[in-house]
């Protein structure tokens, strides 16, 4: 292992966002290229919001995708509690610290008393900043407001106007001001800390060396160099990764178009894991070469944060289908069938518990038909021809169709060639049809046409040689004869 330590540190609130799990592949795909550690830590201070079921749902996505931790609230490790709520004590200590060292004070302001401070302060053309009111009351006056049932907020107490420096690994160098800044909480009323300063504390102590996250927290950053400089800690290294925007250029949501926003959303659609890697890497990172197809391994080689940019990406559905795609044609045959049965299941195209027989029938069809497939559960679109009595797409464009010169006998040798068959295995049946179509006196299209048409009711689909194979000799001959009625 080297020295590189980073952490993926999400709030266990709602459904895992993309946004989320782009950051927690970065964090985890920097740490995997420099043989690092991988901390899962989760941030759970939101009383109200926080749940053992959210938390779930982050371990569940976070284990599908294959983002392994190695450290954390499931693997353990030297460094914890990794859950925040677990470290409240850890936290005092060096909240006493800061207000013994005068660097933090007791806050005794009401909702109401800040209210009036913002509004003042807009009245008079400033920012709606907190003006110090408590800064510097005496041990007579906090006992009195005590007396008054008055809770304190702990506030950071800025100093002077001073300019700071984040260097960040993706936008370089950004240069913020104090004096935007107030002495802002640092503990609230009832007692729980606020994200700026657990989060500095849980990764100093937790020795993490990079801090890889959201374009949105590098306003929070220089508050949180101003504690690391107040404990007198070295900070980590900053990268904070660009946005994700939806399809209509704003920040990615559920109003954002096509695209699904929580993780579960994609794994219920039957997109696989190495796929979303694929795209989600893609979403602000580039390889040398401008390649877009990688596997997971791949990606983990060529990953390097000199090659992340700083703009906005677009999440892009379609690309996104189209690498599915790639990596559906990619994986092994069987697994792809063990993702399709349960959607096929669903649509009560095949029995909850399948024999021998029907589970290579399954494995037939799904060999033919995952070419077409965006994600799985598109499946159930494209496999109505193998299940029940054919229906015609369009009966009528099919009458049409039947009805053209020669398409009867087309029809005829097709069915008298196919019945002489004994062998239906694909090879077989497209050597024969070649030879039919040699033999009669009309065009490919004049052939496979009216050809398919008989045998799936649609106009398009797989290759006709491997549906006839699924199909079988009866069957096949069954649908020839159907089309016939319509000459």
């Amino acid at each position: 292992m080297s020295d590189i330590r980073v952490r993926f540190a999400p709030s266990p609130t709602g459904q895992i966002h993309i946004g989320n799990i782009r950051t927690a592949l970065f964090t985890w795909l920097y740490a995997r290229k420099h043989n690092g550690t991988t901390v899962l830590r989760i941030e759970d201070t939101d009383k109200k919001r926080s749940t053992t079921e959210f938390e779930e749902i982050i371990l569940q996505e976070t284990d599908w995708l294959g983002l392994d931790w190695d450290e954390g609230v499931r693997a353990g490790g030297d460094y914890g509690p990794y859950r925040q709520s677990n470290r409240l004590d850890i936290y005092e200590k060096y909240i006493e610290k800061l207000i013994e060292e005068d660097k933090a004070y007791y806050c005794y302001c009401t909702d109401e008393e800040l209210d009036e401070m913002r509004e003042e302060a807009k009245a008079k053309g400033k920012p709606p900043k907190y003006n110090g009111k408590c800064r510097n009351l005496s041990e007579e006056e906090r006992k009195q407001l005590e007396a008054e049932g008055r809770e304190p907020a702990v506030r950071f107490k800025l100093p002077e106007e001073r300019k700071i420096i984040v260097n960040d690994l993706v936008h370089g160098e950004v240069e913020f001001s104090s004096e935007v800044l107030d002495d802002f909480v640092i503990v609230k009323s009832d007692g729980i800390p606020t994200y700026n300063f657990a989060v500095v504390v849980d990764d100093h102590l937790m020795e993490i060396t990079h801090v890889i996250r959201g374009e949105d927290h590098l306003s929070n950053t220089p508050k949180q160099l101003l504690i690391y400089n107040a404990l007198d800690w070295a900070a980590p290294d900053f990268a904070h990764l660009p946005m994700i925007l939806g399809s209509d250029k704003s920040k990615l949501s559920k109003r954002s178009g096509e695209a699904y926003v929580y993780v579960s959303e994609y794994r219920k659609k039957g997109y696989l894991p190495e796929a979303l890697i694929n795209f989600l890497a893609l979403l602000g990172w580039s390889s040398a070469d401008d390649q877009e197809l990688f596997t997971v391994e791949e990606i983990i080689n060529n990953f390097s944060m000199e090659r992340v940019n700083n703009s906005p990406s677009v999440f892009d559905v379609e690309k996104l289908d189209w690498m599915n795609g790639h990596h559906i044609r990619e994986a092994k045959l069987d697994r792809i069938v063990d993702l399709a049965i349960p959607y096929l299941q669903e649509e009560d195209y095949i029995n909850d518990e399948l024999s021998d027989e029907e589970y290579d029938y399954v494995v037939q069809i799904v060999d033919v038909v995952r070419d077409s497939l965006d994600y799985v559960a598109q499946i159930t679109d494209h496999v109505d021809i193998f299940f029940g009595e054919l229906e015609y797409k369009d009966r009528q464009e099919a009458v049409e169709c039947f009805q053209q010169e020669d398409v009867d006998l087309v029809l005829e040798t097709l069915k008298e060639r196919l019945a002489s068959l004994d062998d239906y295995s694909p090879d077989v049946i497209l050597e024969e049809m070649r030879s039919i179509l040699n033999d009669l006196p009309v065009g490919g299209r004049l052939f496979y046409h009216p050809a398919r048409y008989a045998l799936t009711g649609k106009g398009s689909g797989p290759e006709l040689y491997k549906v006839v194979s699924i199909l079988g000799k009866e069957e096949t001959i069954n649908r020839l004869d159907k089309a016939l009625d319509l000459v």
